[in-house]
């Protein structure tokens, strides 16, 4: 009988910082963020899409804040990044840790091992942003998690489409009572129909679910697309947007991306 070197469970990472969360629920509040490489999504407004692929170096600030980061090459070790996250996790600085990206849960194996370690260490809540589209590896995570942010893919501002897979993960998040908001990026490509059915995918779940309309951050095309950059709706859009949701859902709020107001990128 052969005796099998345990395999130590690592993950594709692009950086680990400490920031002021910029979207949704959390806007305002200071976290660690993970950002893990590789993205299934190819969406048309995309600010990470340097994400999209596993580099083979990731960094990490030194010291919250200071933007003072170190290189490492990828993989890097489950033990390495709790380390990683218990110096950034100075005494009330942080009101929680962020999963971001990329797509955290193309890492769901290395999640389940890694959020138990994390939450014990730090005592800190775990927050999930994430493209709303994989219910299954969500699954394999909600013991470890506190909060999710889930993206709402709509097929003509985004060139995704997801309306299967985003109702049930909606439905896992809020039958595990965790905190869940619903966040939509609005261009001014967006089809009001694709609100209206937005909306009533998240009144199924429950009218309660706030849901955050975003106004694109414009930006030229990620590189590989042809299609003419993505432009920002007009106010007169945003708000028949907003009240067509309102309709369906009582919490509707319309908030852009705050940290690029305040060049936390």
């Amino acid at each position: 009988m052969t005796n099998k070197t345990p395999i130590t469970p690592n993950a594709r990472l692009i950086e680990v910082f400490s920031a002021i969360q910029g979207e949704g629920l959390n806007v305002g509040t200071r976290q660690i963020f993970i950002r893990f490489a590789l993205c299934d999504l190819r969406c048309h407004f995309c600010d990470s899409a340097h994400t999209w692929d596993a580099p083979a170096n990731c960094r990490r600030e030194q010291s919250p804040g200071l933007r003072d980061f170190e290189i490492y090459s990828n993989p890097v070790p489950l033990a390495t990044l709790v380390e990683w996250v218990e110096r950034q996790n100075q005494p009330g600085l942080h009101d929680s840790i962020s999963l971001t990206g990329g797509e955290p849960l193309l890492h769901a194996q290395f999640l389940m091992q890694f959020l138990p370690k994390v939450r014990s260490i730090t005592g800190l809540p775990i927050y999930l942003e994430t493209g709303g589209h994989r219910p299954e590896q969500l699954a394999m995570i909600l013991p470890y998690l506190d909060s999710v942010g889930m993206d709402l893919k709509l097929p003509s501002t985004s060139g995704e489409s997801h309306w299967q897979e985003h109702a049930k993960f909606l439905q896992l998040c809020y039958d595990a009572q965790l905190e869940v908001f619903v966040k939509i990026v609005i261009s001014g490509n967006t089809y009001a129909s694709e609100l209206e059915q937005s909306a009533l995918l998240v009144a199924s779940v429950s009218p309660e679910i706030p849901v955050f309309l975003q106004p694109v951050t414009p930006l030229e095309a990620p590189v590989g697309f042809t299609q003419i950059p993505v432009l920002a709706p007009s106010p007169h859009q945003v708000l028949n947007w907003q009240a067509l949701m309102k309709r369906f859902v009582k919490r509707v709020r319309v908030v852009p991306q705050t940290h690029k107001m305040l060049n936390q990128l």
